[in-house]
């Protein structure tokens, strides 16, 4: 195999700063397979912004974060779905697309923050807070989420709380998200400890010692870090407007406190900027492979599904979301 299949010149170009040449065969001819069976099957490819550069620049046809992906599902007139991401989000594609076949390519991609909560914890909930809505964090089961009022996601999370003209919420099940949500409202939320284990692991010291090594850095922190690391960082917000702040104020110097893959995808889009990668990998997203990815498209493999009685209901916490 040449070291770039002629057909994959204007792809490789996307991620050549990236890949080193020699390895692009190692991708190249599952890329080719990818493309050729989602026009066999009608299918389209949603990437999270925590993918790797290849499948995230050269296979996905919707990418963004968990809220644009829920957005851009809806719109879609393809047949098949496949979620590059991790369960949750492909729980959330099959709420808003019950007719379509939702596939994920690999069941163990989890998240820490779903595993976090059940349905049974937010019913304790309810009877000790009567009365209290429940906001739920899309990083979750559908069956936590049809025990909700309504979900959100990091983006609009501050909008969610304030739309439902409360004094206080529940919000689950990121407990830092939560807390820094809160330093944003009057209304008064009560939160759950979940953690997301990439994000929890980001502390206020390290965003001193980048600055020392680093003079000039900007640091942009996801409101999934502990409030001392949002308060300590320049600027803070979901993956969407952390890439949106890039592209707006193009700092020569930045890093991005979150997923490893979040700094190469948005590094590839801006090689005129230096980006500095404290890098914490998510190993559920890792799970994602440009082959598996591929196996789930010719082997229709794994096929979401959600209990109708479930999915009724957890839909509807979705589509309210969606609505504010």
């Amino acid at each position: 195999m040449s070291a770039i299949l002629p057909s994959g010149a204007s792809l490789y170009e996307r991620v050549r700063h990236f890949v080193p040449t020699i390895e692009w065969p190692v991708f190249a001819e599952d890329i080719e397979a990818i493309l050729d069976l989602k026009k066999q099957r009608n299918a389209v490819i949603l990437a999270h912004n925590y993918q790797t550069p290849e499948i995230f620049h050269c296979v996905a046809d919707i990418v963004g974060d968990s809220l644009a992906l829920a957005r851009k599902a809806m719109s879609t007139e393809a047949d098949v779905i496949v979620l590059a991401g991790v369960h949750f989000m492909a729980e959330t594609a099959k709420l808003l697309n019950p007719q379509k076949t939702v596939l994920i390519p690999d069941l163990r991609a989890g998240c820490s923050l779903a595993d976090s909560i059940t349905a049974e914890d937010i019913r304790l909930l309810r009877q000790r807070y009567p009365g209290v809505p429940v906001v739920t964090y899309v990083n979750t089961s559908a069956e936590v989420k049809a025990e909700s009022d309504i979900c959100c996601t990091s983006g609009n999370a501050k909008a969610v709380v304030e739309s439902l003209g409360v004094p206080r919420v529940i919000m689950l099940p990121d407990e830092y998200l939560a807390q820094n949500i809160a330093a944003q409202t009057e209304v008064k939320i009560i939160a759950w400890k979940g953690h997301c284990e990439v994000h929890e692991r980001f502390t206020p010291a390290d965003i001193r010692e980048l600055r020392e090594s680093h003079p000039g850095v900007i640091v942009l922190a996801h409101p999934e870090c502990p409030p001392d690391v949002v308060a300590e960082a320049d600027f803070s917000g979901s993956t969407a407007a952390m890439s949106d702040y890039v592209q707006r104020q193009k700092p020569p110097r930045v890093v991005l406190l979150t997923e490893c893959s979040m700094s190469d995808n948005v590094a590839l889009q801006h090689p005129e900027l230096e980006f500095i990668r404290p890098c914490n990998l998510c190993p559920h997203m890792k799970r994602i492979t440009l082959a598996n990815i591929r196996e789930a498209l010719e082997q229709n493999r794994h096929v979401v599904t959600i209990e109708p009685e479930i999915a009724g209901r957890a839909r509807l916490a979705v589509e309210r979301m969606l609505a504010v």
